[in-house]
């Protein structure tokens, strides 16, 4: 887009289960008054229950749970989505997707067999030939669950969850044909049962940290510079102390400024707020914020920093909170998207 024809659009994508859903729900967003309108519902019967962009922002990626494949859409200048086209997820169940920061590679996790997936991207932004696939080793007792794979800023190394045999996997990237190498460190451990999910890296690039679903914890983490390597550091509860309840982590982010840290907890049904030391990655207990819903899963840290958006599944909707940038605490903005089972949302300012 030329100067001239920039429009400033922010849009949403929200990824369903679709037993409820029809699959991808599209909406333009004016935050100046917290207003939305659908703009498209792009049709995918087969659970597009993560997505992701490419970084260039002109391409999104979806794992499709229902048929474990992966697909790829085009975004046009209004922000509407066009297939492009999909691929096999090189595993059953494929639960989340990332993309190299420079574009090249694109990463599947399958959570049903445990398998990674490594796919070149093309020059158009296609899923293009299959780089790597590696499967986790369980144990007769715990079967691998792949769950997520989260790269570094400068794509050098991965960080890949298995909830089943509770560690976080470790690999550099060949930058030219997207094979993987264990690290040097190829592994870090959390406590047995806890079960890593979602990995979230401090923006200023030092630390790690990880949702652990079954243990409602989050695991933090020193990360070696030149090694990629994590060294355990400490774990701290997702849950108020009084909490007798089930519960299950789900999702963790930064605030863009990297001073809180947020978790999903489905059960508790709140994100947990974290003040964050950013010299020690020591993290302090700042508040749980009720999510107005069942079930959060995604969550995104609006890029501005100015809001949080919870896709609640078991109520069928996105809630909007307006977050205190001093204080991280959020607050019910009486705003909320209705849809049918969605379970991720992202955000996209189109200039």
């Amino acid at each position: 887009m030329t100067f001239a024809q920039k429009s400033g659009k922010e849009i949403l994508y929200i990824g369903t289960y679709t037993q409820k859903g029809e699959g991808i729900y599209v909406y333009e967003f004016d935050r100046s008054n917290l207003s939305f309108k659908e703009i498209q519902v792009m049709v995918n019967k087969n659970s597009p229950s993560f997505l992701e962009f490419h970084p260039n922002k002109k391409f999104l990626y979806t794992a499709n749970e229902g048929n474990s494949t992966v697909s790829s859409y085009a975004i046009d200048a209004a922000g509407k989505l066009t297939t492009m086209n999909s691929k096999p997820s090189l595993g059953k169940g494929p639960c989340h997707v990332s993309v190299d920061p420079k574009g090249r590679f694109l990463y599947v996790s399958n959570y049903g067999s445990g398998q990674l997936g490594v796919y070149l991207i093309n020059t158009d932004g296609t899923i293009g030939a299959v780089a790597d696939s590696i499967q986790d080793k369980g144990l007769a007792s715990q079967k691998p669950h792949m769950h997520s794979v989260i790269p570094s800023a400068d794509g050098k190394y991965i960080y890949a969850s298995d909830l089943g045999i509770d560690k976080i996997m470790v690999y550099s990237i060949d930058a030219k044909t997207g094979k993987l190498t264990p690290g040097a460190v190829p592994y870090a451990e959390v406590k047995a049962g806890d079960g890593p999910r979602h990995f979230a890296i401090h923006p200023n690039g030092n630390f790690g940290y990880s949702a652990c679903e079954l243990g409602s914890a989050v695991n933090s983490f020193k990360i070696v510079k030149n090694s990629g390597a994590l060294v355990p550091m400490e774990r701290v509860t997702m849950l108020p102390a009084d909490f007798t309840g089930k519960s299950f982590a789900a999702d963790i982010h930064f605030s863009p400024d990297g001073k809180f840290l947020y978790a999903s907890n489905r059960g508790h049904e709140s994100l947990a707020i974290y003040a964050v030391d950013a010299k020690t990655g020591k993290l302090t207990v700042a508040g749980h914020a009720e999510t107005h819903g069942k079930h959060p899963r995604n969550f995104l840290v609006d890029a501005k920093g100015e809001l949080v958006l919870v896709t609640n599944r078991d109520n069928d909707n996105v809630v909007f909170f307006k977050r205190n940038a001093e204080t991280g605490q959020l607050t019910y903005a009486s705003k909320e998207i209705s849809i049918p089972t969605p379970v991720c949302v992202k955000q996209l300012f189109i200039d």
